[in-house]
């Protein structure tokens, strides 16, 4: 990990730097293969995933019968911590439910708002390296509580033709309404465009690779929405000389790991506690089964040093981390001066893995300091607020003028003719 002290304010920006690739590097790929779904469905669906998942399949829907055996494979400890895991997450979930907002703006007019689930949406569950089965829970789990009448979830096979058996065991515990063996740019699309197999959806979510991203973010252009803007796993953690170096170590590993492109970040007040960190990271690397790919996202990562807290805090909001952990004896400082971060964890016995599978709060956050304007995954992103209104006489007499007025200053003469005509019937 590269070390870096006292970086001068100009040069944040560099410092801070995500080893990510551009939009524009990726974006003609991902276009080609928009049109190529578009225009020949689920075709250029089985090529692509033939392509880039080396396996030709006859049905890219899995069956009751995948599901059923896939459930007898899971271990039965295993169950017992997935379901555990969502119950937790269903706790927090509802516990995010709101009631109908109803007020008088003024007399004669109400006005209320009410949430209305949205009825499709499609999960993105990336497969890669590592099946991620706890992204089930954290997108399905809320759907279902939101009441998403289509739950359609989207995962890249094995070299088998198959999906990771805890991938569907989570599915089917969570009410996935349909499973289909699709990953990459081609899942995004097939979920934008709709195929003989894939239903178009309303909103898209989930994780993924840099490919993954960018192609969520160009659904938008064909009238799609997305949770966010979800790419490479990323990890800031703060630490003075109190903190635990080897809780700190496990922690930006266990980022790490996620893939060769993740970045994780220690920002201390502490040069000591730099060099025991870099000497426990070493140390733990080495008998990680993922050594490779951690050792390449490490090889992206930086412990920085700064004089003082304020910096710190300062330095952390402009990165706008995905995961945040503080390990620092002024930690109310940081929780209440934090206002770019995806989720934040709060002292040494609080792991980051704990967001990720049990605790109950989502792990679907804003990467690449999109947490700077996006928050991550919750009950609300999968319902839509709704406003309704009903004026009596009495409430189109007292606001009428208000309205004539306006319009007619915007120079919106129909606008002031739909409140004039029924005006002249009331007076």
């Amino acid at each position: 990990m590269k070390i870096i002290s006292n970086p001068n304010k100009a040069s944040w920006k560099d410092v801070l730097k995500r080893p990510t690739q551009t939009v524009d590097d990726i974006e003609d790929v991902v276009n080609q293969i928009f049109k190529e779904v578009s225009d020949r469905g689920d075709d250029a669906i089985k090529e692509y995933t033939n392509k880039f998942d080396k396996i030709s399949l006859e049905s890219n829907i899995v069956t009751k019968e995948e599901i059923e055996k896939a459930i007898q494979s899971v271990p039965e400890k295993l169950q017992e911590a997935i379901k555990l895991a969502k119950q937790n997450i269903e706790v927090f979930h509802e516990a995010q439910k709101t009631s109908k907002i109803e007020i008088e703006t003024a007399s004669g007019v109400n006005c209320w708002q009410e949430k209305r689930p949205i009825q499709k949406v499609g999960l993105y569950i990336p497969g890669g390296t590592a099946p991620l089965f706890s992204t089930v829970l954290m997108l399905a789990v809320p759907a279902q509580i939101a009441g998403c009448k289509e739950i359609v979830l989207c995962s890249p096979p094995n070299k088998e033709g198959d999906l990771a058996p805890e991938i569907l065991f989570a599915a089917q515990l969570c009410g996935v309404t349909k499973i289909i063996k699709v990953g990459g740019i081609q899942a995004i699309a097939g979920l934008t465009f709709g195929t003989e197999s894939i239903p178009q959806v309303y909103k898209i979510f989930g994780p993924g690779n840099q490919f993954v991203t960018v192609a969520k973010q160009l659904a938008t252009k064909h009238g799609v929405a997305i949770d966010m803007p979800a790419g490479p796993s990323e990890l800031l953690v703060v630490a003075d000389k109190t903190a635990n170096a080897s809780y700190i170590a496990s922690d930006l590993l266990s980022q790490a790991e996620h893939g060769t492109d993740s970045q994780v970040i220690l920002v201390a007040t502490s040069k000591q506690l730099i060099d025991d960190v870099s000497d426990e990271v070493e140390k733990q690397l080495n008998v990680l089964p993922r050594k490779a790919i951690a050792e390449k996202a490490i090889a992206n990562s930086k412990l920085i040093y700064v004089e003082n807290d304020e910096i710190a805090l300062e330095l952390i909001n402009e990165y706008g981390p995905e995961h945040f952990i503080i390990c620092a004896k002024n930690e109310d400082l940081y929780v209440d001066g934090i206002t770019n971060a995806g989720s934040v964890f709060i002292g040494d016995y609080t792991p980051e893995s704990a967001g990720d599978y049990a605790s109950g709060t989502n792990h679907t956050l804003p990467t690449n300091g999109f947490s700077k304007a996006y928050s991550g995954v919750n009950l609300d992103s999968f319902l839509k607020s709704m406003t309704f209104q009903k004026i009596s006489k009495a409430g189109l007499l007292n606001i009428g003028e208000t309205i004539e007025l306006m319009a007619e200053a915007e120079g919106l003469q129909a606008h002031k003719n739909a409140v004039s005509i029924r005006l002249k019937d009331l007076k």
